[in-house]
């Protein structure tokens, strides 16, 4: 359940002169049960985001300067000398500008919206594209009308204001879509902010992998009892994902301590893994710990990693995969193939 504080939608537009110009709403959107739906809606896309990156207001590497624009307003309004509705109409012209560096930029709506979710504050900003919808009213009449397209949030980010304001040294307190073509397509998204890139949440998660596995490795668990370690880490990482929180080191020792594997913690300290005390985890990368996958040259494996040694045998030296046991459908393939 989240708790909106303040809501408001600018636009920027690219009008027939190809001119890009704000739009600018005058006071916040009024509190309703259609606000309340959209912001609870675009708080649940967002969470359920894979593969977003994590950031903070900083100098990018190598060239250029710090664009503290938007941090500065940010600030002003945090610390009550800028109100919510100036500093929102800072920020589209901040946008504004930026886009105007690109040809590409058809601009859309800047919503900006204050919330409290689980005794945090955040501040979501997103450009949304309308998107074209017919309706049908009482009379029976077709109309032609916008809507705001959810399904396609690719131009969104988050600041854990409670974050910033507690740790301003924290690399991770913005979170952003990073999109399937990584940062390239949100480059200028994220340059209004001035926000650059901080913790690399793939890294993490891979040195968390490796970490567990190098630890199983040293310890005298049998093969079905590291899995089970592996199984647990797995779910508790998942449960935070979903949950919008990070994951903590030391928690994740408590949740497989029963398997005989309380020293983890200690032993990711003493190892050369680079790890933060807390970090968001990444469900991609984390199935490796129940799930082998591969694709390339035209071929798809994918098996439970507890098969690995018992119904899937590899052979390193001769490149091969043995499967003992072929998935009935796959059967029923191969069957039909060679009758025909």
């Amino acid at each position: 359940m989240i708790k909106i504080e303040q809501a408001i939608l600018h636009a920027v537009q690219r009008e027939p002169d190809g001119q890009l110009r704000c739009r600018l709403r005058p006071q916040p959107l009024n509190h309703s049960d259609a606000l309340d739906e959209l912001l609870a809606e675009l708080h649940r896309l967002y969470t359920a985001k894979a593969g977003k990156g994590f950031g903070y207001f900083g100098v990018p590497e190598g060239d250029g300067e710090a664009n503290e624009a938007f941090k500065e307003a940010l600030t002003q309004w945090r610390t009550g000398n800028l109100g919510f509705v100036e500093y929102s109409g800072q920020a589209s012209q901040l946008l504004e500008k930026e886009l105007a560096k690109y040809d590409f930029a058809q601009g859309g709506y800047l919503l900006m919206a204050a919330y409290n979710h689980v005794a945090c504050d955040y501040l979501f900003v997103a450009l949304m594209s309308p998107k074209p919808s017919v309706s049908v009213s009482q009379e029976m009449e077709v109309h032609g009308s916008e809507h705001l397209d959810l399904s396609n949030l690719q131009l969104a980010a988050r600041i854990d204001l409670t974050e910033w304001q507690a740790d301003p040294s924290s690399k991770k307190y913005i979170s952003f879509v990073k999109g399937r073509a990584g940062r390239k397509v949100a480059d200028f998204f994220l340059d209004f902010m001035g926000c650059v890139e901080g913790v690399n949440t793939k890294t993490q998660n891979k040195q968390l992998v490796q970490a567990l596995e190098d630890y199983v490795a040293t310890t005298d668990l049998d093969k079905d009892e590291q899995q089970q370690c592996r199984d647990a880490v797995f779910d508790y990482c998942k449960t935070q994902i979903t949950a919008g929180g990070e994951v903590q080191l030391k928690d994740i020792a408590d949740e497989f301590a029963d398997h005989g594997a309380e020293e983890f913690y200690q032993f990711t300290s003493a190892g050369e893994y680079d790890l933060e005390e807390a970090f968001p985890g990444d469900q991609s990368t984390l199935r490796q710990l129940k799930k082998f996958s591969g694709t390339g040259g035209g071929v798809s494996v994918s098996f439970d990693a507890h098969h690995l040694g018992e119904r899937v045998v590899w052979d390193q030296r001769n490149d091969t995969l043995t499967i003992k046991g072929v998935p009935p459908n796959l059967l029923d393939q191969l069957q039909r193939r060679l009758k025909a």
